[in-house]
């Protein structure tokens, strides 16, 4: 089982390696390795301020955030302890007070 990346370009599969590059054989698009590797190893996450988030911080909502499929929100102030950091289009997955289980952004969110 290959532990290549798949093709930035058309997400295939079926990279290779070619010397320091790394190949898509059904795109002809070559990008380097290392890269891939700095940009892994350099992934922070920062809040609306600027300031780097960790796995385990406390933050704080700075905005009232519609809960997507439900008439409630969360409201501006709430704080959300034990945030865990992830890839992906929303950043942090919490438990919030009343609410349960969410995702949150962190363009949405500031460092408590």
């Amino acid at each position: 089982m290959s532990t290549l990346p798949n093709c930035p370009k058309c997400n295939s599969e079926y990279t290779y390696e070619d010397g320091l590059l790394l190949v898509c054989p059904e795109c002809a698009h070559e990008w380097s390795a290392s890269k891939e590797v700095q940009a892994e190893a350099a992934k922070v996450w920062r809040d609306a301020n600027g300031n780097i988030l960790q796995d385990g911080d406390t933050v704080t909502v700075i905005k009232d955030l519609k809960v997507r499929g439900s008439s409630s929100f969360v409201k501006g102030g709430t704080k959300v302890k034990n945030i865990r950091l992830v890839d992906g289009d929303h950043d942090i997955d919490c438990r919030i007070e009343g609410i349960g289980a969410m995702q949150l952004k962190s363009e949405f969110v500031r460092k408590a």
